[in-house]
Order: structure tokens, then C-alpha cells, then sequence
């Protein structure tokens, strides 16, 4: 059999890191590209590149020829038209500098945002019913997620070749220094609430609280990415990637004081948003890095607390369905404590939390 080729588009970011490891052990040729790629995975053929440097960018995939490429970054911009400019050229530019390879499947991630939209108007306006399902039409208004799968599409019909689109919810995984990371926060937070015996509060909204809710691990979202680049079922189709199970995060919270050795503060009944009581914490970790010997003594490079604060702030129930692809033949599940658990006990073995 002719070894697949890859073409991991943000590979050390939380997804792509993952995917790449993913399809590297599964005996796939794995070219891995960011602007400041990883040389630490085993397996993954670093890239660098800037994808809006297009003359750089044809320079360094010029010999490189995949039959499958997997999108699985963006570039955030202060407003939702900007974003949709520069995360549309993204792709653009990247399809484009690879109009002369064998593609035969591209693979973008977007997400949920697809149906609360955009940050500007997020979780506003007439939203979908829950649980959100990948049928449900568009929002009006701009959207880069959207912008995103109308290159992904215009380059397929010139080029001929296949897509899938991939929804997660809360995508948790290892990563550091990515814009959109709620594990690794979470983490980070718990433990600045121990050291320094501050109460480990639940930073979001009443609705976030008592309501149900779905994450998504990164490494069930690299085996679904998997599965529809080489599944004829799910060619040309959008999908929805969840874990599989629902809790809700009174529950959850408690999931996660325990693993570090704390209590859970009562819910005051009203968010306490990350942004700010993490504020003034840039000193804090320095110093608890320096006592343990932590790796990454920045706390701006672990934490991203307007994400966390975004998704724990939503002010309805966000539940998504995940029926089309377990009828095309995905049936992959992942426990969602597990998830958080095995992500802590990564940071701790990877000398990032104590």
C-alpha cells in the first residue's frame, strides 16, 4: 500500500499536536506546519511557515505533495469582519500553494461557534434549539467559521478533491502558548488556588453551572479527523465531535478540586470571571514555578482565561448532537472526567503544574 501523506496545518496547537501524533503512529508520512513548528514529535517532519506569507509559504511546501491535509488553526482578530479577512486568506493561501499536489481529502476544524456565533455576538441573537445539529442552517451575519468552509469548498470544486468538516465543543488536550486552552487554565487556576489558599471558585454563568454540557477531547476530534479523511461515507460532509457523554459542571468542579487537593468554593450564583481574578497572578506563578521547578515559568503562555470566561460564561445550555456520524460508522467515545484527568496528569509529568 502506498503510505498516506499528511499535512498537519497547525501542528502545535491542541489539535494539530495531537492529530499529528496520532496519524505519525499510524504509520502515516506527517509533515507538521506552524510558524513555530515542534521538533519534539516523534515521527512529524517540522514546517515552518506563515500561512499569509504566501511567497514564503509556496517556498516551504514546495516539495512537499500530500494526499490529505488537515486545517487545524486560525489567527484571532479584534473584530469578526477582520477575522473573517485574515482566517479566510489563511486557508486560501494554503490550498492555493498546494493546487499542484495529489490532494484527495482537506479536513477543517471549526467549531460551536458555528452555531452560537461569532465572539462579537456569541451565544445572542435567534440561536439554534439544542442539541445542535450539523442540518441546522447558518446564522446570519459574518463569521469566519464560515468564511473558513467556503474556501475549503471553492478550492474542492477547482481541485477535486473531498472535505470534512469537524465541530468540536471545548477542545481539551495538551498544549502551551494556544489562544484557546480551558484545560490547561483550569489547571493552572486550581493550582494558583492552592498555593495560595485563595477559594476555587466556578468562574461562569448560573446556565453553565446547572445545565448540561459536552466537551471534546483532542484526541477523540484526531480519530474522528482519522476516520473521515479515509472513510468514503464521510466524504463532503460536515460533522459535529463530541466526547459522547454530558455532565454538568457542579459536578464537574469538584472532579477537578479533588485532583489537586482542594475544596470547591460554593457558587456564589453569579460568574467571577477568570480575566479577573487571575489578573494580577503573573508574579504568583513565577514564583510557583521557580519552587518546583516548573518548565514555563510565563503565565500568560499557559493560561488563556477570556476563552474559559467565554465558554463558562454562555448563558444557555449547549448540547450537540452527534447522530450523523455514529449512522456513517464513527462510534468512538471518550469519558470526559477521564479526559481532564489524564490532561492533569500530562501537565504533571511534562513538569508544567507541580
Amino acid at each position: 500500500m502506498t503510505t498516506r501523506s499528511a499535512l498537519v496545518v497547525g501542528a502545535s496547537g491542541i489539535i494539530g499536536n495531537t492529530l499529528a501524533g496520532r496519524l505519525a503512529g499510524n504509520g502515516w508520512q506527517v509533515h507538521g506546519l506552524a510558524r513555530r513548528p515542534l521538533t519534539d514529535l516523534e515521527g512529524v517532519h517540522p514546517v515552518a511557515a506563515d500561512l499569509l506569507d504566501t511567497a514564503a509559504l509556496g517556498h516551504a511546501l514546495q516539495d512537499i505533495r500530500p494526499s490529505h491535509v488537515f486545517i487545524t488553526t486560525w489567527m484571532r482578530q479584534p473584530t469578526e469582519i477582520e477575522n473573517c479577512e485574515i482566517n479566510g486568506r489563511l486557508v486560501h493561501n494554503l490550498l492555493n500553494a498546494l493546487r499542484t499536489a495529489p490532494l484527495e481529502h482537506v479536513a477543517l476544524v471549526t467549531g460551536l461557534k458555528h452555531y452560537l456565533g461569532p465572539f462579537e455576538s456569541y451565544g445572542k441573537g435567534n440561536l439554534p434549539s439544542t442539541p445542535f445539529r450539523e442540518e441546522q442552517p447558518r446564522l446570519p451575519g459574518d463569521n469566519f467559521y464560515y468564511t473558513q468552509e467556503d474556501e475549503v469548498y471553492a478550492a474542492a470544486e477547482k481541485q477535486g478533491f473531498g472535505w470534512s468538516i469537524h465541530r468540536p465543543h471545548t477542545v481539551i488536550g495538551y498544549a502551551i502558548g494556544n489562544a484557546m486552552n480551558m484545560g490547561v487554565t483550569l489547571a493552572v487556576y486550581a493550582t494558583i488556588c492552592r498555593e495560595l489558599g485563595r477559594p476555587f471558585l466556578f468562574p461562569g454563568s448560573p446556565e453553565q453551572w446547572n445545565n448540561l454540557v459536552d466537551i471534546t477531547d483532542s484526541r477523540i476530534l484526531a480519530e474522528q479527523l482519522e476516520w473521515a479523511a479515509t472513510t468514503p461515507a464521510a466524504r463532503n460532509e460536515a460533522f459535529n465531535i463530541v466526547n459522547g457523554d454530558v455532565f454538568r459542571w457542579r459536578w464537574m468542579w469538584s472532579q477537578i478540586a479533588a485532583q489537586f487537593g482542594i475544596e470547591a468554593a460554593p457558587y456564589p450564583g453569579h460568574p467571577t470571571l477568570l480575566e479577573e481574578q487571575m489578573k494580577d497572578d503573573t508574579a504568583a506563578w513565577a514564583d510557583i514555578a521557580a519552587k518546583y521547578g516548573l518548565r514555563e515559568t510565563k503565565l500568560d503562555r499557559l493560561v488563556s482565561p477570556w476563552h474559559t470566561d467565554a465558554d463558562l460564561g454562555r448563558q444557555l445550555e449547549c448540547v450537540t448532537d452527534m447522530s450523523k456520524s455514529r449512522n456513517a460508522g464513527f462510534l468512538a467515545y471518550q469519558d470526559s472526567r477521564k479526559s481532564l484527568l489524564d490532561l492533569f496528569a500530562r501537565l504533571r509529568q511534562s513538569k508544567i503544574i507541580p
